[in-house]
């Protein structure tokens, strides 16, 4: 499930007000929910951006085997785009 997709089932709705992501209605706002927006925050950004409605992470776990060997981490980015990354090293990876 993406990060847009988490708020959307708990009613919330997210937009983009310059760098800043905007959630409403403010008044439905947990404190699971924030802490939740400021964990996700440039998750919720590049999904906003990007606006493809595709997950979007800043790590992934990468398998051999079923068995974790490294995660990747930077930037959001698709399990596409980290497979993409971690094949390149490990041709039969898998990123979870």
């Amino acid at each position: 499930m993406t990060s847009i997709e988490t708020l959307k089932a708990r009613g919330l709705t997210a937009r983009l007000a310059g760098s800043k992501v905007r959630i409403t209605p403010r008044n439905r706002i947990t404190e699971a929910d924030r802490t939740f927006i400021m964990l996700h925050r440039l998750e919720l950004i590049a999904e906003l951006e990007a606006g493809d409605g595709k997950e979007r992470r800043m790590s992934w776990k990468v398998l051999r085997n079923g068995k974790a060997i490294a995660t990747i981490s930077g930037e959001p980015m698709t399990r596409d785009e980290a497979l993409a990354s971690a094949t390149f090293r490990w041709p039969d990876a898998e990123v979870q």
